[in-house]
């Protein structure tokens, strides 16, 4: 991010809305609704949400922290947490929700303490 956009309201508010709308819808979507499922079968509609496989589990909750660059180890711990609501709740809404409301509160960290190697 350029220097001069940390000081728009309008950049941050931007940024903001796409990591707390766009990027829990999309990631979600892939990763848990459809990934977590195609690793069980790849004919992934006839797995419920929330059905279990040690391996879809620990490959989906690996990829997501790769995802992270060097914060992999949070992407890691981040990706269990949202493997196990997941399979406790075996609703894509509720794991779209937890992601929206953690990157939230990321955003809010980020902007009121200026740091923002963590949007990177």
């Amino acid at each position: 991010m350029q220097p001069e956009a940390l000081h728009s309201a309008w950049v941050l508010g931007w940024r903001t809305a796409r990591a707390v709308i766009i990027v829990p819808i999309v990631e979600e979507l892939f990763w848990r609704a459809w990934l977590m499922r195609w690793l069980i079968n790849p004919d992934f509609q006839k797995v419920p949400l929330g059905a279990y496989s040690p391996f879809a589990f620990w490959i989906t909750a690996i990829l997501f922290a790769s995802e992270h660059g060097s914060y992999w180890d949070v992407g890691l711990v981040t990706g269990i947490i949202y493997n196990l609501w997941m399979l406790r709740s075996k609703s894509v809404a509720d794991c779209i929700l937890m992601h929206a409301v953690t990157n939230a509160i990321l955003s809010g960290y980020v902007i009121v303490t200026a740091q923002w190697q963590y949007w990177q």
